[in-house]
C-alpha cells in the first residue's frame, strides 16, 4: 500500500472517540506492544487528533515500547521489528541531535509542539513530529510522525553534530553503516593545506557526491573525513572529483591519498569499537593516511586492537612517569569578559620535553588500550596541585565517563578530597563523554560525592550526542559546555542557533548555565550572549597556557610552547 493512501485510511480511522481506541486496545488488535497490552486512554486522545504516519510510545530512555502506522511502507520493516529500539532510528542521521534536544524538552516541559525533521527511510523524507509526555510512576512519552505538505530541498544540512558523532550513534545502535573514508592532500614537501574557499567547496563537493545524509569535515589541514549518505563510498569517484577541482582552481602536483576504514568490529562490544573510531580520527589528523595504517586501521576497527600491545606498554609507562604537562585555558563570563575558571587541558610529552602526540590522539589511546582511569587520575592528581596553588582559582579537571561509573576511582577521589581540604573553592569536574556510561547508578554516585563536597559539575560536549541528553536528567550538574561545531557553524545557520537557544533553554529549565566552546570572533561572543549563554571559552579570550601560578598582582602566565 502508497503511504499515502495509507495515511488517508488510517486518519480516518484515528478521528474517533478516545473511547473506541480503548475497546480497540482490550481486544489487542490494534497496537504492537512490547510486554502485554495495557489501556493508555491519554495516548489514543493524542492519536486520535493527529494525521500522522507513525504512532510511537517511548520510554524516558528514548526506547519504544508501541509502534502503530506505515513502518514498512516507510522502512520496510513492520512496527513490530522498531520495539526496544532507540526512537532516534527512526530519524535521518544529521537531525538525530537535533531529535535528541526535542526529546529532552518534551521530557521537561511535557510538550513537543510540531517540528520538522527527516526521517531515516530512503528518500530522507521530511516529516513533522509532535509529542506529550504522560505521568506517572511509569512516565512515558508519546510522538506522532506526519508528512509535510510539501518536501523541503534536497542537499546536506549546515550544522550538525560531526562526523565523529554520527559513526558513534552508528556504532551504539549497532545498525550496519561506513565505512568512514579519510582523503589527504599531499605535495611533495608533506602535507598541503588548501585555502579557506578551496578548502570550504571540498568539503560541499564530498557532501554533495556521497548523498542526502553524508558527513564530510576537516578532520586536519588537507585531511578530511566523510561518512557516506544514501549514495555508497566510492572513493574513485571522490579521489577524481577533488582532483578536478584542484586543477580547476590552479592547484597543481598535489595528489589525493585515500584510505577506507570499515565500522564492522567483530568481536568488539560498541564501546570498543567507539574508542577505536576516536583513536583512528585522532591518528589521521595527526599523521595523515601513513598514521591509520601504522596503527593497524587497514584491518578495520578490530585490526587497531589486535596490534595495540606495544601502545599499552609505552602509555602506560608515560602515565606512570607523568610524561606530560597541563595547560590551562580561560572561560569567561561573556558579559563582562572576567575569567570565572580555567579548563585544564592534557599535553603529553616524551622524556626530553618534546610533543609526543596530540592530546586527543593520546587520550583516544588511552581510552581504546583500557587506561583511562590511570590516566584520569594521573590527571587529577595534577590538577588537584595546581589548583592548589592557584590562589583560589578555580580549575576544570576532566573526568571520564568510564572513570566516573568506577566504584574504585570513587573510593580513591573521596581520599583525595577528604586529605585535600579547600578544593570547593578551586575544583570544576567535567564529564567528558568520552565512553557511554553504562552503570549510571555509580555515575550518580560519584556525582553526589562531589556535590557533599560542593564541588561544581560540568557536563563537557552537550549536544554532540543522545546520551548527553540522558546525562543531564539522570545527573545533578552545574554547568553544561556545548559541542564546538554548533558555535561555528550559528552565525551562518539557522539551524544551529535554533539548537543552541534550545539547549539553553533545557539546560536552564535544569538550573544548569551554559559554556559555549570554540568562540573565536566577536561576532561569536555576541551571538552566543543573545542566545542565552552565560559563558565562554576559545581563542578569543586564551589560547592555552603552561604552568598557572598565582601572585600578589594576580595570576602570572607562561605561553604554551
Amino acid at each position: 500500500m502508497q503511504a499515502s493512501a495509507f495515511n488517508d485510511k488510517l486518519i480516518s480511522r484515528l478521528v474517533f472517540r478516545a473511547s473506541v481506541f480503548e475497546g480497540m486496545m482490550e481486544s489487542a488488535v490494534f497496537s504492537q506492544h512490547l510486554g502485554s497490552p495495557r489501556r493508555s486512554r491519554d495516548r489514543f486522545v493524542v492519536f486520535a487528533f493527529a494525521a500522522a504516519e507513525l504512532l510511537v510510545e517511548a520510554d524516558l530512555r528514548g526506547r519504544i515500547s508501541f509502534a502503530e502506522g506505515a513502518f514498512r511502507a516507510r522502512f520496510g520493516r513492520d512496527a513490530k521489528d522498531f520495539l526496544g529500539h532507540s526512537v532516534t532510528s527512526l530519524v535521518a542521521p544529521p537531525d538525530r541531535p537535533a531529535f535528541s534536544i526535542a526529546l529532552g524538552l518534551l521530557t521537561e516541559h511535557g510538550r513537543l509542539k510540531p517540528a520538522v525533521l527527516k526521517l531515516a527511510d530512503q528518500g530522507t523524507t521530511a516529516f513533522s513530529v509532535a509529542g506529550l509526555r504522560l505521568g506517572g510512576e511509569d512516565a512515558k512519552f508519546v510522538l506522532t510522525f506526519a508528512p509535510l505538505p510539501r518536501e523541503l530541498p534536497a542537499g546536506p544540512l549546515p550544522g550538525g553534530p560531526g562526523l565523529a558523532a554520527l559513526a558513534e550513534e552508528i556504532l551504539r545502535s549497532g545498525e550496519p553503516g561506513g565505512p568512514v573514508g579519510f582523503l589527504e592532500l599531499t605535495s611533495s614537501t608533506g602535507s598541503f593545506a588548501p585555502g579557506e574557499e578551496v578548502n570550504r567547496e571540498i568539503q560541499e563537493r564530498l557532501n554533495r557526491q556521497a548523498g542526502e545524509g553524508a558527513v564530510a569535515t576537516e578532520l586536519g589541514e588537507g585531511r578530511y573525513g566523510l561518512l557516506p549518505g544514501q549514495v555508497p563510498l566510492d572513493l574513485p569517484a571522490l579521489t577524481a572529483t577533488v582532483s578536478e577541482l584542484l586543477e580547476r582552481r590552479g592547484v597543481i602536483d598535489v595528489s589525493v591519498g585515500t584510505m577506507a576504514v570499515g565500522l564492522e568490529a567483530e568481536g568488539l562490544n560498541p564501546v570498543q569499537a567507539t574508542r577505536a573510531l576516536r583513536f583512528a580520527l585522532a591518528a589521521f589528523a595527526r599523521g595523515g593516511n601513513d598514521a591509520l595504517a601504522k596503527a593497524g586501521f587497514a584491518g578495520g576497527l578490530a585490526g587497531f586492537l589486535d596490534s595495540a600491545s606495544q601502545r599499552a606498554n609505552m602509555l602506560r609507562r608515560s602515565i606512570a612517569e607523568r610524561r606530560f604537562r597541563m595547560a590551562f585555558q580561560p572561560i569567561v563570563s561573556l558579559a563582562d569578559r572576567s575569567p570565572h575558571h580555567y579548563e585544564a587541558l592534557i599535553r603529553p610529552l616524551q622524556a626530553d620535553d618534546v610533543a609526543l602526540s596530540h592530546p586527543g590522539e593520546f587520550v583516544a589511546l588511552a581510552e581504546a588500550v583500557g587506561l583511562t582511569e590511570e590516566l584520569d587520575w594521573a590527571v587529577v592528581s595534577a590538577v588537584f596541585e595546581a589548583a592548589g596553588g592557584a590562589g583560589g582559582t578555580r580549575v576544570a579537571c576532566n573526568l571520564s565517563g568510564l572513570s566516573l561509573q568506577s566504584p574504585k576511582f570513587r573510593e580513591d577521589m573521596k581520599e583525595l578530597l577528604e586529605n585535600t581540604p579547600g578544593m570547593a573553592e578551586r575544583l570544576v569536574v567535567e564529564i567528558t563523554e568520552t565512553a557511554e556510561i553504562e552503570q549510571e547508578d555509580e555515575a550518580v554516585r560519584m556525582i553526589e560525592l562531589l556535590r557533599e563536597h560542593k564541588i561544581p559539575v560540568c557536563l563537557d560536549d552537550f549536544g554532540a550526542g543522545a546520551a548527553a541528553f540522558r546525562y543531564l536528567r539522570a545527573f545533578k550538574v552545574d554547568y553544561v559546555k556545548l559541542d564546538g561545531i554548533y558555535v561555528a557553524n550559528a552565525l551562518q545557520s539557522e539551524r544551529d542557533r535554533g539548537f543552541i537557544a534550545a539547549m539553553v533553554d533545557l539546560a536552564r529549565t535544569v538550573g544548569a548555565q551554559v559554556v559555549a566552546e570554540r568562540i573565536e570572533t566577536e561576532e561569536e561572543a555576541a551571538l552566543m550572549l543573545e542566545l542565552g549563554v552565560r559563558y565562554g571559552q576559545g581563542y578569543l579570550f586564551g589560547k592555552p597556557k603552561m604552568q598557572l601560578a598565582a601572585r600578589k598582582a594576580g595570576l602570572a602566565w607562561q605561553d604554551e610552547k
